[in-house]
């Protein structure tokens, strides 16, 4: 079958910015990945997505658009279309066949079937003269899933092109850290495994712009000058969200601050590092085999505190923790890579979810294909 050139657009929990990857695939086994880059967020604009995650708390149906969540919409789906100009400056040579947009998720509500992403997906079509496939969550909750995660599919896929000296490491699990982490179980056969383990970099990022005033702890250096506060750790842990049985997912708001109220700075962002660790690694609790290799994507494996807390979590169980470089891939695209993969999947009218990935009642689609306009 001819291979599709997809290209993924991703702006996750981090609400950071724009991560933009190249896949050539057959939505399967094949996969070549392309190049990829990353457009900044500017400071203004994220805190008009943090404000809109409050106003999105009144969302009752998927296409509601209270306050100046509409207004926010366009401004994305402009700022994405802009992306697309640039990487397409950048790239020149990058034939795009589609476009996997992902959106901003405002807000996520599993337990009432309903998952918001703010993007229009037409109006980036029209503005980048490529089609689009879009919102593709929801329908997976129409079919009782939790509509996240969805990278286990691209996940599975890279696990069979693991370098020879990791090939024999299975059970796999990857490791996204980003706002929320998830991990993604992949055995030797069958259907990989996934879920939200807890949260990600969003509590680190909470703490030190409210107690700092700085957006994220860059390289852990906030947290290198404090220390882990055991019992902060264990009250995080004791939260019902790590008791419940997967496929489960988080919406970026579900953990809040308040048990960390009292710490000092930078032992507020060591501690919640920690927490951030103990939760991926408590993820094995739920799955059938303890995984003998970790493979860490997303922002948060540049923090060298999380990081140190999964390798020495993991040796207790004889288990590797490795970066996706490690492996030949890369961690901030990884994400962006999935949505282009997804778009592929989607066109084809593959399956993005499974039963044991979101709990939906059986594999599912998804996605919605927007057209540009003829031109006249």
């Amino acid at each position: 079958m001819a291979l599709i050139r997809a290209l993924g657009l991703m702006s996750g929990t981090s609400m950071d910015g724009i991560d933009l990857a190249m896949v050539e695939s057959d939505g399967e086994g094949e996969v070549r990945r392309g190049p990829s880059m990353f457009v900044p967020y500017e400071a203004a604009f994220r805190r008009r997505i943090e404000a809109g995650l409050e106003t999105a708390k009144q969302i009752l149906r998927r296409d509601e658009r209270p306050g100046d969540l509409s207004a926010l919409e366009r401004g994305l789906t402009m700022r994405h279309a802009e992306a697309v100009k640039t990487f397409r400056t950048k790239f020149p040579a990058q034939k795009i066949d589609m476009i996997g947009f992902h959106g901003q998720t405002v807000l996520h509500r599993p337990e009432k079937a309903l998952t918001v992403q703010l993007g229009d997906g037409l109006l980036l079509a029209r503005e980048t003269g490529v089609s689009v496939v879009h919102d593709m969550r929801a329908r997976d909750m129409e079919y009782g899933g939790q509509g996240a995660p969805l990278v286990p599919v691209y996940h599975a896929a890279l696990a069979r092109s693991l370098p020879q000296e990791w090939r024999g490491s299975f059970p796999v699990a990857f490791v996204n850290i980003g706002g929320i982490s998830n991990v993604t179980y992949v055995p030797a056969q069958g259907d990989p495994v996934a879920f939200d383990s807890g949260p990600g970099n969003a509590l680190i990022d909470r703490w030190v712009s409210a107690e700092g005033g700085v957006p994220f702890d860059a390289d852990g250096m906030i947290a290198s000058e404090g220390g882990v506060v055991r019992a902060v750790v264990d009250r995080y842990l004791e939260n019902p969200f790590f008791e419940r049985r997967a496929p489960k997912s988080l919406d970026r708001l579900d953990f809040t601050l308040e048990d960390a109220a009292g710490l000092e700075l930078a032992d507020g962002a060591r501690t919640l590092a920690a927490v951030s660790a103990e939760a991926i690694l408590k993820a094995a609790e739920q799955m059938p085999e303890a995984p003998k290799l970790w493979i860490v994507c997303g922002g948060g494996r540049k923090n060298p505190h999380i990081m140190a807390d999964l390798r020495t979590g993991a040796e207790q169980s004889s288990a590797q923790v490795i970066l996706a470089e490690d492996a030949g891939f890369d961690g901030d695209a990884m994400e962006a890579e999935a949505w282009a993969y997804l778009a592929i999947r989607s066109a084809r009218g593959l399956p993005l979810t499974f039963p044991t990935t979101t709990g939906c009642r059986e594999a599912v689609t998804g996605g919605i294909l927007a057209r540009p306009e003829p031109m006249r």
